[in-house]
């Protein structure tokens, strides 16, 4: 979007704000569709990157079923308007409860220990197909906190125990219908997919009703200009040649998944927040904003990187500045970096903030969660107000003066 219509939208609605780009998101979708068009492949959007029930209707209505990471997320899709048949939740350490409640909405299931895949079987039998997350032992991703495929990783049944998994499988004779594997977040290197390929294709032959590989998601965007992102016209070409191999060594088609989630939202979206405060000191520049990492705790939480743009004075002269928050913590978004001059009262954007940044948010130092703005063919249209006092007292049980007198 153009610093203008950011700046435009910004003020309408006030800052801090969140604006979400849907035609960002649909040029995602289709790029991934395209590059997959001759593969039997599937897509579900993980939603945890992002889930304002407008969007996940918008998302829904390209096409696109959706994955969820936990059962409120299966209620908030099936809210949403999406078929049972286009809800999978995948779970991780979740209560046998959780499992039964996803079953009786009808979606598919992937599970991911051999406890509850015990359960599973005494309960349901071969009755409901299942579906399986196995840990492949491979080290993937932008940092180890967003690596899941790893020998430590708390993900996933790891493939050295597929010996007490197809005991399991034997026992209650499941109806195993896909394998599944995650290795992380911002994958660029295209051989992690065709190694879990590889890996998956030793075990699948061990069953009989397979029909689906599930290679997750964490697709790399690009967080800075000219930085590489996943090239998935190569992803296509490279999977594509891998399963093909694999169907002919097993004798048997499958369908391939996958789960992008913050591919598909994160540069649909901008954190739009006021300078509030600029501090000059004899080594820094400071430039204070309404905002913290109560609304976008990425740069903190991930040392992730995010360009930010003041779209007050797009054009300014380039200065060094410590963009910083209001919190009574170090929050810092960015140090050092170079942005057009900033005045106090200006606008600026944070962009790549679609994902993980307002799922994450919280209320903490008791400050509101910002508004979200969704900009659909050329409108603005508000799909989430501001938190206000009384939404952080709504919940609370407020004890009478009288009983601590």
């Amino acid at each position: 979007m153009l610093p203008s219509q950011l700046l435009h939208i910004t003020l309408t609605y006030g800052s801090p704000l969140y604006i979400y780009d849907t035609a960002t998101i649909k040029q995602q979708y289709s790029t991934l569709t395209q590059a997959f068009e001759h593969t039997n492949a599937r897509f579900f959007y993980a939603c945890k990157a992002l889930t304002n029930i407008s969007i996940l209707k918008y998302i829904r209505s390209l096409g696109c079923s959706i994955d969820c990471s936990s059962i409120v997320e299966v209620q908030l899709a099936l809210h949403a308007g999406y078929l049972p048949s286009q809800v999978l939740y995948t779970t991780n350490g979740i209560s046998f409860e959780e499992i039964q409640q996803a079953v009786a909405y009808g979606v598919h299931v992937n599970i991911d220990s051999l406890s509850n895949l015990a359960k599973f079987g005494a309960t349901y039998g071969n009755s409901y197909p299942v579906g399986v997350r196995l840990r492949p032992n491979i080290m993937a991703g932008g940092n180890l906190k967003i690596a899941t495929g790893h020998s430590k990783s708390k993900f996933g049944i790891p493939v050295t125990q597929l010996q007490e998994l197809l005991a399991i499988h034997h026992k209650y004779n499941l109806h195993v219908y896909a394998l599944h594997v995650h290795t992380g977040s911002e994958i660029k290197d295209i051989n992690t997919f065709v190694q879990v390929i590889d890996v998956l294709g030793g075990i699948v032959p061990h069953f009989e009703q397979l029909q689906v590989l599930d290679l997750g998601g964490g697709f790399k965007v690009a967080y800075k200009h000219g930085e590489q992102a996943t090239d998935i016209a190569l992803l296509s070409q490279e999977v594509y040649k891998a399963i093909h191999a694999l169907e002919q060594r097993v004798g048997k088609q499958l369908q391939v998944w996958f789960e992008p989630g913050k591919y598909m939202v994160s540069s649909c979206g901008y954190l739009c927040t006021q300078v509030t405060v600029v501090k000059h000191t004899h080594n820094m520049s400071f430039a204070s904003v309404n905002s913290g990492f109560n609304h976008l705790i990425r740069p903190m939480m991930y040392d992730a990187y995010h360009y930010i743009q003041n779209i007050s004075n797009p054009t300014g002269v380039h200065k060094l500045y410590t963009i910083t928050g209001n919190l009574c913590e170090t929050d810092n978004f960015a140090t050092d970096r170079s942005i057009a001059e900033v005045s106090e009262g200006d606008i600026l954007a944070i962009h790549n903030a679609g994902a993980y940044g307002f799922e994450m948010a919280s209320n903490y130092n008791s400050r509101y969660k910002p508004a979200e703005v969704m900009y659909y063919n050329g409108e603005a249209q508000l799909i989430r107000e501001a938190d206000t006092f009384d939404d952080l007292l709504r919940k609370q049980v407020i004890i009478d003066d009288e009983v601590l007198s």
